[in-house]
């Protein structure tokens, strides 16, 4: 029979569908490639980029050309614009602002033919550290609310540009799903004094069925109520509340971590398309008359990396009800990757 199961982070339901069950082997299928002539990501190109904002260049090169191991430029194509005001106003009972924020890309590494599951754990902690640089500076900006870095990985998860990169994005407000799952913290908190999330992970461990990964350092389990197939969570054992404040030493470990799950996932499901997105705390610029408002972040957020392969389509009844069909057991995607051949992951 099918199992309705409740995810208390998300706040919402996700069928299990038992009878339409589905194994690794049956989400195989060739993938597409997009192919670029003259991609202006590779090394050679930095003039077909702007300028850069930020890079890790181990020889002491000259910024805008070659020498980088990662590098960060603005989106040439941003979704929102730096320069202005918000005017945030109202326009009859519907509300409009300009838009406002930040658009960067991070380029993981000079190498085209390199995915980020070919990177090692430093390597991907590099790229991570120049996560945490960019958005210790953007967050000085008082106009930008939320911070929201992600990769998307193939061309079903969207990617128009082949060479391995990530995407940082700045916000004038906090995404809906993100203020759902920080009331949900809070209310957590204020209930129990205790953190949601360490909460979890916690029982995780203990029942180990979902874990794929336990170093001590970080849990990469799929969640109880996946709303996707083989959708992993990747978070901290140890408490804090936001991502920048991470050490070099904690953001290696996590390019351990993601290393092996991309190398795992890449394994079992021959390169799948997915996107990952970095859950952290928003910055905590004051709110007018509102001076409690962020009085319980560092205790009740836990920040974590959300993971999804790109398996399956949103139709009309996820649409439609928020309810989302997920056809694989998260204890059986677990218990795959798992036990992955480690010989196909080298």
């Amino acid at each position: 029979m099918s199992e309705l199961r409740w995810d208390p982070l998300k706040a919402n339901w996700a069928i299990i569908t038992e009878g339409r069950s589905r194994r690794p082997q049956d989400f195989l299928a060739p993938r597409e490639k997009l192919a670029v002539t003259a991609c202006p990501f590779c090394y050679g190109r930095e003039q077909k980029t702007p300028p850069e904002i930020y890079a890790l260049r181990p020889d002491g090169s000259a910024p805008n050309q070659p020498g980088w191991q990662v590098r960060v430029i603005p989106n040439k194509f941003p979704a929102l614009q730096i320069e202005g005001e918000l005017d945030s106003r109202a326009h009859g009972l519907y509300d409009r602002m300009n838009g406002i924020g930040a658009h960067e890309i991070i380029i993981e590494h000079p190498d085209h033919q390199r995915d980020m599951a070919d990177l090692n754990g430093a390597e991907i902690g590099e790229v991570f550290k120049a996560f945490r640089a960019r958005m210790i500076d953007l967050r000085n900006d008082l106009r930008f609310r939320y911070l929201f870095a992600f990769k998307n990985h193939g061309i079903e998860a969207a990617v128009n540009v082949p060479h391995s990169h990530s995407q940082l994005i700045a916000v004038p407000l906090v995404p809906p799903m993100i203020s759902t799952e920080l009331a949900i913290c809070r209310e957590y908190y204020e209930r129990k004094e205790r953190c949601l999330i360490c909460d979890l992970l916690h029982q995780e461990r203990q029942e180990k069925s979902r874990v794929i990964r336990d170093d001590g350092n970080f849990l990469v389990y799929a969640p109880y109520a996946s709303s996707f197939p083989f959708e992993l969570r990747i978070a901290p054992l140890q408490h804090g509340h936001d991502f920048t404040a991470q050490t070099d030493q904690q953001l290696m470990a996590l390019g351990d971590a993601m290393s092996d799950t991309l190398k795992r996932l890449r394994a079992a499901l021959r390169d799948p398309p997915y996107s990952f997105i970095l859950h952290t705390a928003p910055p905590i610029h004051p709110r007018k008359g509102r001076p409690e408002y962020w009085g319980s972040l560092t205790f009740d957020y836990h920040w974590h990396i959300e993971l999804a392969p790109k398996l399956t389509k949103v139709a009309g009844f996820e649409w439609g009800t928020g309810f989302h069909m997920n056809p694989t057991p998260p204890e059986e995607a677990a218990d795959f990757l798992r036990n992955v051949d480690l010989e196909l992951i080298r």
